[in-house]
């Protein structure tokens, strides 16, 4: 019924039109109009009404995703590596299946597949661990430089009324000893980062495994349940895209930020175009958590105008990337209102830490598929979470509506009525 591990709609190989001949995962496959349309009617076994009142109701629920997110911010540790393994699976699946078509046996394709993307993922925290600890060595001799900006700062904020303890505490951020230990702690915890990528490897031989079973169990499952089916197809659709498009921006936009702040002469540039790449799979936020340190040491060594260049930089290409190409390329894909999107990555930053940040948008539509999507009388609430495609055509038949109203009422005679 499916080719990859989300339950995709049931489809044959995709036979690649005249003139436009590629392979696997270098041609995009276009989903048809029976893979986008949701069932008609509700499942089989849905539950009636048990006659609880809706107040009593939402009480229950938020009661229930407080014992939830408690629960699963006591796992972080297991649940973070399992969650980006999950996400890193449903993205490197279609490769997977790719290989199986022309040939590979399964065991050898899931087991090609899982190494390397353990393989990028490690080489890509190697290369982050290298700039951090160039980032510590070169630290030193700007230590004048971060104390005096310190003071400034600190000037500055008694002028608008902070408070003496205030003020001390942002003289104490800017000591070189605090950015020495943060990093110095982040590269210490080696047998923490050793368990997480044990666990991200593990789940990576594992999940692709198991993944060629699924669409088998999806076909067993439909019958009963083919409104959850379709939610996980279109979970798994809108993931993969979202993930790609924005990894392959990411990369894009943290080469440009990296070389504009090189030429310009900002320490630990390989740092922060790192950072960049990162921070592009943080909506709202990540912008700014960027942008802030190549601010600061722009400023040490440039002053103003080199602080004005980075913003104008780092302002253009994330409005280009993240504000046109984005949304374009990833479509209707994710579908989450901005204020949803900035208060799932305060949420699930908080519950698994800085990995729930990154994977705020494949999380949260986790829950949108199994919560909303899979039920078709919550799916009237998805528009109210972003979804706006008909709302949007509302609109724009208001607009029209309002226009000829108004061009009607200009041509009427005076005193008409």
């Amino acid at each position: 019924m499916t080719d990859d591990a989300t339950g995709s709609a049931p489809s044959a190989a995709p036979v690649a039109a005249p003139g436009r001949r590629g392979i696997w995962p270098f041609r995009r496959r276009t989903r048809t109009r029976a893979e986008e349309t949701p069932p008609a009617g509700p499942d089989a076994e849905s539950s009636a009404g048990v006659g609880i009142s809706r107040g009593l109701s939402i009480l229950l629920i938020l009661a229930a995703s407080v014992v939830v997110a408690f629960g699963m911010g006591a796992i972080a540790g297991i649940l973070a590596p399992t969650l980006l393994a999950l996400v890193l699976t449903i993205c490197a699946q279609p490769v997977r299946v790719w290989l199986e078509r022309h040939g590979t046996p399964s065991g050898v394709a899931t087991g090609a597949v899982a190494l390397t993307v353990f393989a990028l993922l490690a080489g890509f925290i190697g290369l982050l661990i290298v700039a951090m600890a160039q980032f510590i060595g070169m630290l030193p001799q700007y230590k004048p430089q971060l104390q005096q900006f310190g003071d400034q700062l600190a000037q500055w904020a008694e002028t608008i009324g902070l408070g003496p303890q205030q003020v001390q505490q942002i003289k104490a951020g800017f000591d070189p000893s605090q950015f020495v230990g943060f990093f110095s702690g982040l590269l210490g915890s080696a047998l923490s980062l050793t368990a997480f990528l044990v666990v991200v490897l593990t789940m990576l031989i594992l999940m692709p495994a198991d993944a060629a079973y699924t669409p088998t169990l999806l076909k067993q499952l439909e019958p009963a349940r083919p409104n959850l089916v379709f939610a996980l197809s279109s979970f798994g659709h809108g993931v993969r895209r979202y993930m790609v498009v924005t990894t392959v921006l990411g990369l894009v936009q943290g080469v440009i930020n990296g070389l504009a702040l090189w030429v310009l002469g900002v320490p630990a540039a390989l740092l922060w175009a790192i950072l960049s790449f990162l921070c592009s799979f943080i909506p709202n936020v990540g912008y700014f958590l960027a942008l802030i340190p190549p601010l600061v040491f722009g400023f040490l060594t440039g002053g103003w105008p080199t602080v004005i260049a980075i913003i104008v930089i780092y302002g253009v290409v994330n409005a280009i990337v993240q504000s046109v190409i984005q949304p374009k390329v990833v479509g209707n894909a994710v579908a989450l209102s901005q204020t949803l999107t900035f208060f799932a990555v305060l949420f699930w930053a908080v519950v698994l830490g800085p990995i729930g940040a990154i994977l705020a948008i494949p999380i949260t539509l986790l829950v949108r598929a199994v919560l909303v999507d899979a039920d078709p009388r919550s799916r009237l609430w998805r528009p109210y979470i972003g979804d706006l495609r008909h709302t949007r055509e509302l609109m724009k038949e208001d607009a029209a509506l309002r226009k000829a109203q108004r061009q009607e009422a200009k041509g009427r005679p005076t005193g008409s009525r």
